[in-house]
């Protein structure tokens, strides 16, 4: 039996994902015959093609900006049997032999019940139940459940049909004791006075998705946002750093921003063209 410690939020969770990010080994693959180059690039979408799709998951492919990589899968399955098994698949790929690995991430895509978790104590103590008792934890579990069903579509949403894909990891920083973000505003407005004000809205320009990854990888959290216009991820995060959580605490990682593209565009990519999203 699990113990549900207050002090910690639950968290609901959804998808297992998988981040691959490659590097086109140009010079060996522009080496290929013609007829060849076009019978792998061929074989590689038909293996694409073969990915679990719906209720069982997805894959998305983007390009990738700057000297990070040229390729970025976004592998989204129901468990990490089913993420192993991309992995396979991706390594049996005709493309496979021309691909060199620069970076991976594995995580689970996560929701922070932090304010729920306060309640559904609260509504059990009052109901009586002594916390860490078999009646409290199951009474616990079965609230849990019904926040899980609440939220379901949020934890097992389709890939965002969006053109720009960024990506990145992040830490709950602990330890620094001055953050330029956490100056009060009228300091920062007498060094910056030519800057604008914060707090633009995004909703509906930009669709996120967080990750938790503690235990899985090499930072805490993962995440992939995606959108029409790439201003939105400039702007965002930018506006995000003043936040009070993300001022004083908030680590970043690498960044990895492309192109999202169908996978039946993956030839234009191999043969130097930029590959279409939509049809």
């Amino acid at each position: 039996m699990v113990m549900h410690d207050p002090r910690v939020p639950e968290t609901v969770e959804g998808w297992s994902i998988l981040h691959q990010m490659f590097r086109i080994r140009w010079e060996a693959w522009r080496a290929l015959p013609d007829a060849e180059r076009r019978q792998r690039a061929a074989s590689t979408v038909d293996g694409l093609s073969t990915m679990p799709r719906g209720e069982e998951g997805a894959t998305a492919l983007t390009t990738l900006l700057g000297h990070k990589g040229d390729l970025m899968l976004i592998h989204f399955r129901r468990d990490f049997e089913a993420l192993q098994a991309a992995q396979l698949a991706v390594s049996r790929l005709a493309i496979a032999p021309y691909l060199e690995s620069t970076s991976s991430y594995v995580s689970i895509v996560e929701l922070g019940m932090y304010e729920m978790t306060a309640q559904i104590h609260g509504r059990l103590k009052d109901k009586g139940l002594a916390a860490g008792s078999p009646e409290f934890e199951k009474a616990f579990d079965a609230e849990m459940d019904e926040q899980r069903r609440r939220v379901i579509g949020r934890l097992f949403q389709e890939v965002p049909p969006r053109r720009h894909v960024c990506f990145y990891p992040m830490n709950k920083r602990r330890g620094e004791q001055k953050n330029w973000y956490a100056v009060p505003m009228e300091e920062r407005g007498r060094m910056m006075r030519d800057h604008g004000t914060i707090g633009r809205h995004y909703a509906g320009a930009v669709t996120q998705i967080i990750s938790g990854s503690i235990g899985y990888d090499d930072w805490e959290w993962g995440v992939d946002l995606f959108a029409d216009d790439p201003i939105v991820f400039k702007k965002l995060i930018y506006e995000m750093r003043f936040d009070e959580a993300s001022a004083w605490y908030a680590e970043f990682g690498p960044f990895y921003v492309g192109l999202q593209f169908r996978a039946d565009q993956l030839p234009r990519l191999l043969e130097g063209e930029v590959p279409q999203l939509k049809a």
